[in-house]
């Protein structure tokens, strides 16, 4: 087994917030700005490719642009790349997590996990998250403040620049990863539909075709029930999967374990969903997780398959990540084996129990970003 490494770098601080940060435009806006500036948009299609296809970190990074070009992109704008303060591997090599620091000095996370064939990134949507989970890292941090499009959109840049750089020093053969990033998760810190017009522009800007050019299948994004962000989900019929973090099958056990839920109670989450599912024609995916002796149970699968009767659903089952505040203990495999084997054969609803990532170095959202809260109070 691989020894476990954990990294610090320092953080900088970007001094000159004022300037745009290119990674909060689109292509559309930065034509924009081009003919604003009277700058040939000629040279749109050349800075974006230095963006989004070949990573680059800098205007230095930049050579074959214009010098006029580059003079006026140095004074008015930044590339907004956001430096690691804390870097930790799993021992089993299919994970890494990155404690990035913003340029007000708040930090989030970001996670590089990797599966057979596929690379995935887990991404933040804000500092800290107002929802309020009592079992939840970040949940347990509060709410600081919501990312820009910009800052979403450079962790992407992050997770893509380092795999490259971890493939060209490992190969691409056996487990190790694809050497593009293809798959985005918004379930890192925050909570996606609560910072809905700063999320959106960063998916569209992460899907530009002549860019990251990620797949809307692709991407997930997960909300703890915002029910107004369903419903605008479901009007806009954005290509993306939404997965839904339901935990418990009835509104009292559900306000015990995500507070939100008094705002938004479960009758109203379930009627959103179910709209959602008929103006979009997709499937839900319903995230689960299994705390031991707490939502475990025989009869808490069957009331999770009456609850979801006649939605096109997937139940997601995720054993807990233990946290410092909170008590609950992960299900076991058998009992999550039984809870499953109830939902496929009483009610016919497909699911699967995710692979536990990162474990071992606190890959939970939330998790990292506390530990560093807590080291640097003491």
């Amino acid at each position: 087994m691989a020894e476990r490494t954990i990294t610090r770098m320092g953080s900088r601080t970007n001094v000159n917030a004022v300037r745009i940060n290119l990674y909060d435009l689109t292509r559309e806006e930065l034509r924009g700005r081009f003919v604003q500036w009277g700058i040939k948009p000629v040279h749109v299609r050349q800075l974006w490719n230095y963006l989004y296809l070949e990573f680059a970190d800098s205007f230095e990074a930049m050579p074959k642009l214009p010098a006029k070009v580059l003079a006026r992109l140095a004074a008015e704008t930044q590339v907004g790349v956001l430096p690691t303060a804390l870097e930790t591997d799993s021992t089993d090599g299919f994970t890494r997590k990155y404690l990035l620091a913003l340029a007000d000095g708040e930090k989030i996370e970001t996670v590089l996990m990797r599966f057979t064939g596929r690379v995935t990134a887990c991404i933040s949507s804000q500092v800290g998250c107002a929802m309020g989970c009592i079992f939840c890292a970040t949940g347990q941090m509060g709410y600081t403040r919501h990312l820009t499009p910009g800052e979403i959109v450079a962790q992407a840049m992050h997770v893509a620049r380092q795999l490259r750089t971890l493939n060209r020093e490992r190969g691409t053969s056996g487990h190790v990863s694809p050497s593009r990033l293809r798959n985005i998760v918004l379930m890192g810190m925050g909570e996606p539909l609560h910072n809905y017009d700063a999320v959106m522009q960063a998916i569209d800007i992460l899907r530009d075709p002549n860019g990251l050019s990620l797949a809307g299948p692709r991407i997930t994004l997960s909300t703890v029930g915002v029910v107004p962000g369903i419903l605008r989900l479901a009007a806009e019929k954005r290509p993306l999967h939404l997965a839904v973090s339901l935990h418990a099958a009835t509104q009292a056990e559900r306000v015990a374990l995500v507070p939100v839920a008094k705002k938004w109670p479960l009758d109203e989450l379930m009627a959103a969903c179910r709209h959602y599912c008929e103006k979009t024609r997709r499937r839900i995916f319903f995230e689960w997780t299994l705390i031991e002796g707490k939502n475990d149970s025989s009869e808490q699968a069957r009331a999770v398959g009456r609850l979801l009767h006649g939605l096109p659903a997937q139940v997601n089952l995720i054993p807990l990540n233990p946290t410092a505040g909170y008590a609950g203990a992960p299900t076991r495999g058998e009992a999550a084996q039984r809870f499953q084997k109830i939902l496929s054969d009483e009610f016919a609803l497909p699911s699967t129990v995710r692979q536990r990532r990162g474990i071992d170095i606190a890959a939970g959202c939330g998790q990292l970003a506390g530990i560093e809260l807590k080291n640097a109070s003491q």
